[in-house]
């Protein structure tokens, strides 16, 4: 559990939209809203002054996109976990958002405690995922053109295994390192490994082929 209150920057251009997400945040203690914007550019402007915890950001906004909303928030090397919260399921935004740093990704249509319950988890510094979204990865790897390996053919070492299942569990660098004792450092050097092993481009397919993995040896 987080023994402080997490800030929150929400960037979302409907007004009804954003004053609802403002009323969720209000209900829960452990976060607390530093800002709103309606607009990319703006929202990218209070995320440099007001350096927040979390940002929960729109994909789809007029003027700066969400998208490059997002990629201008990690290019400005901000240590703010970003949340995608849209009402697109398209397989080519989840795939888009994830790649281009998002730390989660969250459907409108879901019930306002699955969202609460999500930030809560982003805010620990695990990667935030609808249970939709995952379906989506899902089939995203099936439809890849190349085939991820197995873990028994891509030779992974037992240390690689485990720190697969941590990010499978939603584990950032920074918190398998510190469950595994070892500096975050390392932990990029073995998932670096470990993704060539298993050819797969992101961690995100990395998590979403452990839990199939997972499920199919069940």
């Amino acid at each position: 559990m987080l023994d402080e209150v997490q800030t929150i920057l929400v960037i979302d251009d409907h007004p009804l939209m954003r004053r609802g997400i403002l009323q969720l945040i209000a209900m829960e203690d452990s976060l607390r809203r530093v800002g709103e914007a309606g607009d990319g550019q703006h929202g990218l402007e209070l995320a440099c002054q007001l350096r927040p915890d979390l940002i929960l950001l729109d994909l789809n906004m007029r003027g700066l996109s969400g998208l490059d909303t997002l990629k201008a928030i990690k290019a400005a090397g901000l240590d703010a976990r970003v949340i995608i919260l849209t009402v697109s399921d398209s397989e080519d935004d989840v795939v888009s958002a994830l790649r281009a740093g998002a730390d989660g990704y969250l459907l409108k249509d879901m019930e306002p405690e699955d969202v609460l319950h999500s930030l809560k988890i982003a805010a620990q510094g695990r990667m935030a995922l609808g249970e939709r979204v995952a379906e989506i990865l899902a089939d995203s790897l099936r439809h890849e053109s190349h085939q991820p390996q197995s873990a028994d053919s891509a030779g992974l070492t037992e240390r690689e295994q485990k720190i697969l299942s941590l990010i499978a569990a939603g584990y950032s660098n920074k918190l398998i390192a510190r469950e595994l004792k070892i500096t975050e450092g390392t932990v990029k050097v073995h998932v670096k490994h470990l993704l060539s092993k298993l050819n797969l481009d992101s961690r995100v397919e990395a998590a979403v082929w452990a839990v199939k993995n997972r499920s199919r040896n069940k």
